[in-house]
């Protein structure tokens, strides 16, 4: 069995609290983003997979989006244009047309519902 030491457990107590307190600074938000079918969940939540992001949800009957993000490393602005990027409509940002008419036929959603 290994022995801990007082520097080992000071380390590992000190990491613990770093890693801890990353996750504490992290804000959640929600709002609506258009979208279709389980698809449109696939492209929206991975449209959000960068740093600065650690969880995020929608929800395909409510449209609400659910994100939980740390403000230090990426704005709620810079969330919106993201999801908009991929041709998703959110409560603020409007995806462009062109963005829009990439996404499948099953995904072309009403753009009026926001």
């Amino acid at each position: 069995m290994k022995k801990w030491t007082l520097g080992s457990f000071v380390f590992t107590a000190l990491f613990s609290l770093i890693s801890l307190s990353s996750f504490a600074s992290d804000v959640t938000s929600t709002f609506k983003v258009n979208g279709e079918c389980g698809m449109c969940k696939k492209k929206i939540e991975t449209a959000l997979r960068v740093k600065g992001v650690s969880k995020v949800n929608w929800d395909k009957e409510t449209h609400d989006l659910t994100v939980s993000y740390n403000p230090d490393k990426i704005t709620l602005d810079e969330i919106h244009h993201r999801i908009a990027t991929v041709g998703y409509d959110t409560d603020t940002v409007k995806a462009t047309d062109a963005a829009y008419s990439k996404l499948d036929q099953c995904c072309q959603y009403d753009r009026t519902k926001i």
